[in-house]
């Protein structure tokens, strides 16, 4: 009876462990989901931003010396 019982505890520990695991895998998989998002938007941005920039036109050389100051 006492094997039993002892049994019957574990089982539920570990039915209780799966759940846990269950519920922080539905949540990174929603974080993932939202990464992905933001990260698609971040893209989306970034070419539209390219878009705007291109129509301004800069001395090569005063191009390149800001890049060497920058970095």
């Amino acid at each position: 009876t006492t094997a039993n019982s002892e049994q019957t505890s574990g089982i539920e520990q570990i039915n209780e462990a799966i759940l846990q695991m269950d519920e922080a895998t539905q949540h990174n998989a929603a974080l993932v989901e939202q990464a992905a998002a933001a990260a698609a938007s971040l893209q989306q941005q970034a070419g539209n931003l390219t878009d705007v920039v291109s129509v301004f036109k800069l001395d090569q050389s005063r191009s390149r010396a800001a890049v060497l100051r920058a970095g």
